[in-house]
């Protein structure tokens, strides 16, 4: 084959290649492709910005470090930000002035006890007040209280670490993940019957590792190596967390007008680094369960992992179903399910500090274990985050689910949610007041075009209750318990007489924090927002 006509060429435009650049100096010749690379890498980072935090957000962002370059500026931000940070922490510091920071010099023996009791004394009354936080009913000396208080410090000592020590432990874990999977799905023929977990710490560190295990899986399986993942924005903030943790960027979609995970809008953001997509049941902030199904079929579609929290709703939505109760599939039956994580110390009763990581199949789980082969205190493989792991809790938990057993659960399932309708019924009947969306579950939310919502949360705080304040939309909730089911007269009463109190006298209460969760609402700089959150926690803990 005769290759001197592309020969020909290729010397052709060698030469006039060289013609048309013999007038320009060497030094613009080497440094001109430099600069080329700098400007597209620095227009790759750019539009890399616009799209993670949106035009508006990057160029107030820009504006307000341009601000802080005036002289006084900056000094003035700051000094205004810590009068927030001091509200924030107000009375706090003032009760830590006589905490403890030495070993006293000589021990207290047993009558450490009575000093323990003497600070309990001081802790606020919680008894159906608080929104979530304590799940189990009845006073905290009898009954169900009694029992895991009692499991739990009979296997205080022991440590599942030590397997070969501590059989029984071991074996109270085995089957909590096992009872746990069995009402999530597992008996299924969909389910594929390879499903399989882990118990952790609680609810944050079973949605770590599900994070983490599903970006070393599909590292594995699709050889992606800049995961990211699609949430819907009322999906937990663990997320976040783990998006920092493993480096996972994250994307925040909007909800719908049904505050469901929006699915078309999630479909939009996945792309050939997409790892994982994110559904709850129900979500937190407003208990509505998101379409599972529906993100099911487009984890399916795209071969990615679906990860349904359900540590609100994993105690919950499987009797509530049994029940007869309209609760949409959520579980492991779903198709493109591949992990779910489910707290027993929420609706589950059992001590804090015990909540459920699954998944559909061991090869996924075996990503979320750490092996080590080179270490000179020989060989190491350990399940979760932590190494040693509180065995008391394990027990506490099994102990649980075996005292109370189906019908239990049932019957305190029946009761809560019971509860939560005659919640809602009680709202309906408070003009001011509206519901949002419709709530599936336990948590409800709800907010007001009338009043103030956080200055009714301010007045309902002096009263004792301890709810949850949200944002986008401005509201409040209770997460229901079996706490509240003898004194929901009590809360309605209370909130009735709270939006009237605003609605007749409106305006922030003194030590109230309405005014900061207002301003913090409306603030466009949410960098400025965060640092208020980081220097509040700086400061406390």
């Amino acid at each position: 084959m005769d290759f001197s006509p592309v020969k020909s060429f290729l010397l052709g435009a060698r030469a006039s290649a060289n013609s048309f650049l013999e007038g320009y100096e060497p030094l613009v010749l080497v440094s001109t492709p430099l600069i080329g690379l700098l400007v597209a890498s620095t227009l790759q980072s750019v539009i890399s910005v616009l799209q993670e935090k949106g035009v508006k957000a990057t160029l107030i962002g820009l504006f307000m470090s341009f601000i802080k370059l005036v002289p006084g500026v900056k000094k003035y931000i700051d000094a205004e930000k810590q009068k927030v940070v001091d509200q924030l922490q107000s009375g706090g510091n003032s009760k830590r002035e006589n905490w403890r920071s030495e070993l006293p010099g000589v021990g207290l023996g047993v009558g450490v006890l009575d000093r323990m009791k003497e600070e309990k004394r001081k802790d606020v009354a919680w008894q159906g007040k608080c929104s979530g936080t304590v799940y189990i009913g009845g006073s905290e000396f009898e009954g169900h209280f009694s029992l895991i208080n009692e499991a739990c410090s009979m296997f205080a000592h022991t440590n599942p670490l030590h397997m070969d020590v501590f059989q029984s432990v071991v074996r109270f874990e085995a089957e909590v993940v096992a009872m746990t999977a069995a009402m999530l799905g597992s008996k299924t023929k969909s389910s594929g019957g390879q499903i399989c977990g882990n118990m952790t710490s609680g609810g944050t560190e079973s949605i770590l590792l599900a994070m983490k295990t599903s970006r070393d899986y599909m590292k594995a399986r699709k050889g992606i190596k800049k995961p990211e993942m699609i949430i819907p924005e009322s999906a937990h903030s663990a997320y976040d967390k783990a998006a920092q943790y493993f480096n996972i960027k994250l994307w925040r979609v909007p909800v719908d007008k049904e505050f469901q995970a929006d699915v078309k809008a999630i479909r939009k953001f996945i792309n050939r680094n997409t790892i994982l997509i994110v559904g709850s049941a129900p979500g937190f902030p407003h208990g509505i369960v998101d379409p599972i199904e529906e993100l099911g079929q487009i984890a399916s579609t795209f071969d990615i992992c679906l990860h349904v929290d359900l540590c609100l709703g994993g105690f919950v939505l499987p009797f509530a179903q049994k029940l007869g109760y309209p609760i949409p599939p959520f579980d492991f039956s779903v198709k493109g399910v591949t992990s779910i994580s489910a707290d027993v110390h929420k609706y589950g009763l059992a001590p804090k500090g015990t909540s459920i990581v699954l998944y559909r199949n061991h090869d996924i789980r075996k990503h979320q274990f750490v092996a080590v082969t080179e270490w000179s205190g020989g060989l190491y493989v350990s399940p979760t985050m932590a190494g040693s792991r509180p065995g008391g809790l394990i027990a506490g938990a099994w102990a649980a689910m075996m005292a109370l057993g189906e019908e239990g659960y049932l019957e305190n399932t029946r009761a809560i949610v019971e509860v939560s309708k005659k919640l809602q019924k009680g709202l309906e009947d408070i003009p001011e007041l509206f519901i949002i969306g419709r709530p599936d579950m336990t948590v409800v939310a709800f907010g007001s075009n009338v009043v103030d919502i956080f200055e009714v949360n301010d007045i309902m705080s002096s009263k004792g209750w301890h709810l949850n304040a949200l944002q986008r939309p401005n509201s409040i909730h209770i997460c229901m318990t079996l706490q509240h089911v003898p004194i929901l007269d009590d809360f309605l009463r209370d909130l009735r007489e709270s939006v009237k109190t605003v609605k007749e006298n409106p305006g922030p209460i003194s030590g109230g924090l309405a005014p900061i969760y207002g301003a913090a609402g409306r603030m466009p700089d949410r960098g400025m927002v965060q640092d208020l959150l980081v220097n509040y926690m700086d400061g406390t803990c």
